[in-house]
């Protein structure tokens, strides 16, 4: 696992237990034993359990921790997904925040599973966004992958795109790609953001690589497509949903790319259900 990921566990428990489970240390001995079992109350796509076991040892490395299912996993109401045993004391204190990333991810990939189905047929890929919890894009872009989507870029730090706001300031897109290819390495790809026709041609007359076609209408794409015709990859973005995303897909780009993938995924119902394996 990451380390970065790792930090993300330990900040969750810091934020969650803090000095301690009051509630749990106050009224369960230490050597009392229970089993935890993971429980699906809908359908969907599991993602994080490696993130959960990775909870549940920062809280009790004596944990033991089953998965039943791998990560990517369609998964039905009713169905036991994984099994913890342990120490009750330590499984309470791991609860909320396992599950909170248990559901949180599964969302996600369940989510963007959909989206996937909805344009296979067809050549554009599903891409997410910068839209993402703070702190957790590492994990949320996992989520992304495990439902059968892409990663766009992950920061500001590992590819250029080139926004309305950088066009604005520049002053146009020509001079913007010019000024970014003076500084960054000849491997490093530029993406521009266009809004309309005349701004689509300014990209393909400036070389890009990839260009973004910004909450246009279809009939727009379409002849967006046709007038960019191979020469850089074209992206669709902007007011994506799973009502339009198939025919988005139709007009023939390669990439949709959706902040709602991550920004309005619907946490996947999951439990965790207890019972002592011990005498009280």
């Amino acid at each position: 696992m990451r380390l970065d990921s790792i930090e993300i566990i330990r900040l969750a428990l810091d934020e969650d237990i803090f000095t301690g489970d009051i509630t749990s240390e106050s009224m369960i001995p230490d050597d009392v034993m229970a089993k935890a079992s993971f429980l699906s109350k809908d359908n969907g796509i599991v993602a994080g359990l490696d993130v959960v076991k990775a909870v549940f040892h920062k809280v009790d490395q004596e944990i033991v921790f089953n998965k039943l299912v791998t990560d990517g996993t369609e998964i039905y109401k009713g169905q036991i997904i994984a099994i913890a045993e342990g120490r009750a004391k330590s499984l309470l204190s791991a609860e909320r925040t396992a599950l909170n990333f248990l559901q949180r991810l599964s969302g996600i990939a369940t989510n963007t599973s959909r989206y996937v189905k909805a344009v296979s047929g067809y050549k554009a890929v599903i891409v997410d966004t910068r839209k993402t919890t703070p702190g957790w894009r590492v994990l949320e872009k996992y989520a992304v992958r495990v439902g059968g989507g892409h990663n766009h870029r992950f920061g500001l730090y590992d590819a250029v795109l080139i926004k309305d706001n950088h066009i604005a300031v520049v002053g146009s897109i020509a001079k913007a790609v010019a000024m970014a290819r003076e500084k960054i390495p000849h491997t490093m790809k530029i993406e521009v953001e266009t809004e309309n026709l005349d701004q689509v041609a300014e990209a393909i007359e400036s070389g890009v690589d990839i260009i973004m076609l910004d909450n246009m209408s279809l009939d727009m794409m379409s002849e967006a497509v046709k007038l960019i015709d191979g020469r850089a990859l074209v992206e669709a973005s902007g007011g994506v949903k799973l009502e339009n995303v198939t025919d988005i897909a139709k007009t023939g780009v390669d990439l949709i790319s959706i902040g709602a993938l991550t920004h309005s995924a619907m946490p996947l119902d999951i439990s965790m259900e207890m019972e002592l394996k011990t005498e009280y």
